[in-house]
């Protein structure tokens, strides 16, 4: 019997100890539920079915969206990346460091998807070493070199262009429009002056699993997350046109400037809307 009654205090101690360590590992829930939960494991939106006979029309056009515009902050920020929620250059970056999920492609003059490049060339052409002289402001006043290493900084990557076809469906009687690759850009200054320098551009057929599972944040309803996926599906950005498919290859830039050039960019977003408007009046 004492036997017996050792045994049995000696098990509920046991049974004691698990319970506290137990509760002594269990983290905290930072939120309304653990953070387990915000995991995702969606597909992307299936595209729409479509026959070559059945596009009537098409054009092909390049936006780029600024990312300090404030209806594109959810593309720039979070500045330093979490569980669950990290900015679109991260997200992109993420996905080519670990191999498979993503192929980057070198820039090209036609901006086709022609060579592709791995991360560390990515990482590598961003990163350059300036030599200066310098001279001592005391005597012998002796000159002296400085190495300056700029590294590659994502914070500085503010603007994202977009080529896409807009196309004309006539089984649907309607127009569509189908993003076709992105490409990530980093402001730099040069001269005391801003300048763009695109890094590389993708797939985003390719890129569209990784979209699906990279949560958005979003301003309205935090219960109910975006993914990268859903935002350029439902086009919820702001952009602006910066070239059409022309004959001569030339981007607006190149005959336009200041206003002149935002009246072209919506000069041609106007001009897609009266092609579809056109064709049912009679």
């Amino acid at each position: 019997m004492k036997k017996l009654f050792v045994a049995f205090i000696t098990f509920s101690m046991l049974l004691s100890l698990s319970a506290v360590s137990q509760i002594i590992n269990e983290a905290p829930v930072d939120g309304l539920f653990p953070e387990e939960s915000w995991t995702i494991n969606k597909k992307p939106i299936p595209y729409p079915a479509i026959r070559k006979a059945d596009v009537m029309w098409s054009k092909r056009i390049w936006r780029e969206i600024d990312f300090r515009q404030k209806v594109n902050q959810k593309f720039y920020y979070p500045i330093d990346s979490q569980v669950s929620w990290k900015s679109f250059i991260m997200v992109v970056l993420d996905a080519l460091k670990e191999g498979g999920q993503m192929t980057a492609y070198d820039i090209s003059n036609t901006d086709e998807l022609l060579v592709p490049i791995t991360f560390n060339e990515i990482i590598g052409r961003q990163t350059d070493t300036i030599h200066t002289v310098g001279r001592r402001p005391y005597p012998p006043y002796e000159e002296y070199d400085t190495a300056i290493y700029t590294e590659f900084d994502p914070t500085k990557v503010m603007r994202l262009r977009i080529k896409e076809d807009w196309y004309f469906d006539k089984q649907r009687s309607q127009m569509m429009v189908r993003i076709i690759a992105l490409c990530p850009v980093l402001m730099i200054e040069r001269d005391g002056q801003e300048q763009t320098s695109p890094l590389f551009w993708i797939s985003y057929t390719e890129a569209r699993d990784v979209f699906a599972q990279a949560l958005v944040f979003n301003e309205f309803n935090s219960a109910m997350r975006l993914t990268y996926d859903e935002l350029f599906w439902k086009r919820l950005f702001d952009s602006y046109i910066y070239k059409e498919q022309n004959v001569y290859d030339r981007r607006i830039s190149a005959y336009a400037t200041g206003v002149d050039a935002l009246l072209e960019s919506e000069r041609v977003k106007n001009e897609m809307f009266r092609f579809e408007e056109d064709l049912w009046q009679y």
